[in-house]
């Protein structure tokens, strides 16, 4: 049976030349970074290394890398370290931020803090206009993700930095999505802190980066430790700053090449899924979504179903809704974009990658609208819908 994942934005595997990176320090290369002899001294040139590969492709000094263990952390540790070393203040974010934002920004409006939380147009794009008319004299920290997880759309952070250095707030971006695949350089992007992880492109999981701009105030989420100059206690996870530093350099080799190739790709999913499954919605700005993404809401059937029915002809995909305590809840992104709550449950996401080829995609071509047509069958609302559609075209 065919095998064929397109859910690159929920992770990736690991590529062969990080895997071949890592592998001696699972093995020989076991010493503590902290360690003053010559078994830690061996992995500390190495842990340096990855820490000025991955500076390197930011545009940043070494000394602003923090390793962490993913992205939520990073977020975390921007959103609550800004937080804590203010002691009060005003904080700026979106409805459509990964959870990974909106949650620690939702327990520092229950501690004291007051958080405002803008909104987006119906195409998934914030207004700096609206950032600018939010910020307040006691603003500490404003936090805009780069490319949004769900529907993909690329958000004008030069455009919002550029109001929140005017305005002279600290500005966060959470660019998990974004870095390795787009230009994420910080001066030009214009941010303070900067969450990025590995697992996003063909790195290993458990690794990420808080980029944190020099003179920035911001206190520790994790002590304990002197590590990463006292930024972030615990022995640092060699094989996976390491593989971060590999999956960088590699991404950055074919950057070009991939988001070329992925335009292309997405422009002919779009269209022939539009062609071939009446009565569906593609999700996000047409000229400002990253094409590895396609967020498409298809009405009358619910997502759960599409997406087991996907995974039982073999097509690994994810659904825009989230899946907690039993219920079905819709996407807090598509409902902030507008999107009716019951349409949202009928949304899916497609996130293609460096190796998605053209014969998976025609795959899904041949299987993806027999289960919608088999699915609206079995809904109470298709018989009726398909006699009013066959009316509408005779």
């Amino acid at each position: 049976m065919n095998r064929i994942y397109l859910d690159h934005n929920a992770t990736t595997p690991v590529r062969p030349e990080v895997r071949d990176r890592i592998l001696p320090f699972l093995d020989e290369l076991y010493g503590n970074p902290s360690s003053p002899h010559s078994f830690g001294q061996e992995v500390k040139v190495q842990l340096d290394d990855a820490r000025e590969r991955i500076a390197s492709q930011l545009g940043a000094s070494p000394a602003e890398i923090v390793f962490t263990s993913g992205g939520t952390e990073s977020d975390n540790a921007a959103l609550k370290g800004v937080a804590y070393a203010a002691g009060k203040g005003h904080i700026i974010t979106t409805l459509i931020e990964h959870p990974a934002v909106m949650q620690p920004a939702s327990y520092l409006g229950k501690t004291g803090f007051d958080v405002t939380y803008i909104k987006v147009a119906s195409d998934g794009i914030v207004d700096p206009d609206e950032i600018k008319k939010a910020i307040r004299p006691d603003t500490i920290l404003v936090s805009v993700m780069h490319v949004n997880n769900e529907v993909g759309t690329i958000q004008p952070i030069e455009q919002i930095s550029a109001v929140t250095r005017e305005a002279g707030v600290p500005m966060h971006t959470d660019a998990v999505q974004s870095f390795g695949k787009l230009p994420t350089r910080v001066d030009d992007l214009g941010v303070d802190l900067m969450s990025i992880a590995a697992h996003k492109i063909y790195g290993p999981k458990g690794i990420g980066v808080l980029y944190i701009r020099k003179g920035t105030r911001i206190d520790p989420l994790i002590i304990g430790g002197a590590q990463e100059k006292r930024r972030r206690s615990g022995t640092e996870n060699i094989a996976g700053a390491v593989g971060f530093g590999e999956a960088i350099v590699q991404a950055e080799k074919e950057r070009a090449e991939v988001y070329d190739r992925l335009t292309v790709m997405r422009k002919r999913f779009i269209d022939t899924i539009s062609e071939k499954i009446p009565d569906i919605t593609i999700n996000g700005n047409a000229g400002a979504t990253f094409p590895s993404t396609v967020s498409v809401s298809v009405s009358r059937v619910e997502g759960e179903s599409l997406l087991l029915s996907l995974d039982m002809e073999g097509v690994a995909i994810s659904t825009g809704s989230a899946c907690s305590s039993g219920s079905l809840e819709p996407s807090h992104v598509l409902v902030a974009m507008g999107i009716d709550t019951v349409l949202a449950q009928g949304t899916l996401r497609f996130s293609m990658g460096r190796g998605t080829t053209d014969e998976e995609i025609e795959y899904v071509f041949e299987v993806f609208p027999p289960i919608v047509e088999r699915l609206r069958a079995m809904s109470p609302l298709g018989a009726r819908w398909k006699e009013e559609y066959s009316q509408a075209k005779a």
